[in-house]
């Protein structure tokens, strides 16, 4: 582990979210983390097995209470999330001696937000996402190269990509196929790594009341855990 650092106030917060939204935000001022937004996100399949990635954690939005991802609409967790079985989700920045656990429900982002966020990608991840779909069975790496050589040609860009790609003359517009998804928390842990090994947890829990698309969000209920 990096070593103690700041725990939780003596005082836990009623709204745990502004400070979890803090802690990532201090870890992408930290030399030290190289992925700051890496979050560990687990679904359930229709099989009633677990499975976990890696994706990232774009942002918070701590009133009504969510986080943002974004991932392609045809892959397994995609399934998993559309089918409302819930998911769970762990931020870890060793550096720091931080952790944040979050258990919750997913829906989609609206298009606006998706679009913001295929935009905020770089030119060879946007191409990427369009040389897709994301998990189909390949034959071999040649197939990938082709599709990814096929999709930089359709917007005018060359491929192999050099260190720098410039923006094509035309937009690069989002596929429908891929787009962002809302984490709706309904259970957050906050860890912080403390002295001889006298670590602090904080534990919050609220309802989530479906709303259309949405969620109606309960008050929070916080206390202490031991280490």
């Amino acid at each position: 582990m990096g070593g103690p650092g700041e725990l939780l106030p003596e005082r836990l917060p009623s709204d745990p979210l502004p400070l979890a939204a803090s802690w990532q935000a201090q870890a992408r001022d930290a030399p030290s983390e190289s992925c700051p937004d890496g979050m560990a996100l687990a679904t359930t399949g229709a099989d009633g097995l677990p499975d976990a990635r890696i994706v990232l954690c774009k942002h918070w939005v701590c009133d009504p209470g969510f986080v943002v991802f974004a991932t392609s609409y045809d892959s397994p967790k995609a399934a998993d999330l559309d089918a409302g079985r819930g998911a769970a989700a762990v931020l870890h920045w060793d550096s720091l001696g931080r952790q944040v656990r979050l258990v919750g429900l997913a829906r989609r982002s609206p298009a606006e937000e998706s679009d913001a966020l295929f935009a905020a990608r770089a030119v060879p991840s946007r191409i990427g996402i369009w040389a897709g779909p994301q998990s189909e069975p390949v034959d071999d790496r040649g197939t990938t190269e082709a599709a990814m050589a096929a999709a930089a040609a359709r917007f005018g860009v060359v491929w192999p990509f050099a260190p720098r790609v410039a923006e094509p003359a035309h937009p690069i517009p989002r596929p429908p196929f891929w787009g962002g998804y809302r984490l709706w928390i309904q259970r957050i842990e906050l860890w912080a790594e403390g002295r001889d090994h006298v670590h602090d947890r904080g534990v919050w829990q609220r309802t989530l009341e479906p709303v259309g698309g949405a969620f109606a969000p309960g008050p929070w209920s916080g206390r202490r855990l031991r280490p």
